[in-house]
């Protein structure tokens, strides 16, 4: 058996290291594609939480017109707050129109408030129990993202990994945050 020059032996070792590199790099590679694909994923399912939740509006809205003498001006903001969901690409535009939305719907329930046969309707009634099985499945999905986002995000800059993030262009993800003034307890005083 032919014995290895020492300059044969440092070729190998020099190329078991690259092959070992490189080895490294593809796999965080493919570890930052899977959590984007991820974040991306629950992205979508956020939008379509919000989206279900708008499109249950419209039916809210009939149904309370139906009772009601109603107003011109609800209808138009809450058309607008409906369309703004559907523009938003990030996670603050969306809670933006979400935040605007809640308003547009808070106030169709003060006027229905108004109206004891509606309040009664089973129809109202039905939608108001959709809403509100929205209002929690846009929480848990508001959730589950935002657990894909820290994952991503401790990726990206989390060394090693943050190297070959920076060579191919991940970056960190925007996550929702908590509404302005939401740590604050409400002042029930006023309420009586």
């Amino acid at each position: 058996m032919k014995k290895l020059s020492t300059t044969q032996i440092i070729l190998i070792v020099i190329g078991a290291l690259l092959v070992i590199s490189l080895l490294w790099v593809v796999g965080s590679y493919n570890g930052l594609v899977s959590s984007d694909e991820t974040v991306s994923e629950k992205w979508a399912n956020v939008q379509t939480a919000y989206q279900r939740r708008a499109d249950l509006i419209p039916n809210l809205v009939e149904t309370v017109k139906q009772y009601s003498d109603y107003e011109g001006n609800l209808l138009k903001e809450v058309t607008e707050a409906r369309a703004s969901i559907g523009k938003a690409s990030s996670p603050s535009e969306l809670q933006a129109a979400g935040n605007e939305m809640n308003s547009a719907l808070s106030r169709l329930l003060v006027v229905a408030e108004n109206y004891p046969d509606l309040k009664a309707n089973e129809n109202y009634l039905s939608l108001q129990d959709e809403l509100a099985g929205t209002e929690n499945r846009i929480k848990t999905e508001r959730d589950i993202y935002n657990k894909a986002v820290k994952e991503m995000n401790i990726k990206v800059r989390r060394f090693p990994t943050n190297i070959i993030a920076g060579m191919f262009g991940f970056e960190k993800k925007e996550s929702f945050e908590a509404d302005a003034g939401a740590s604050e307890s409400p002042d029930v005083g006023d309420l009586f």
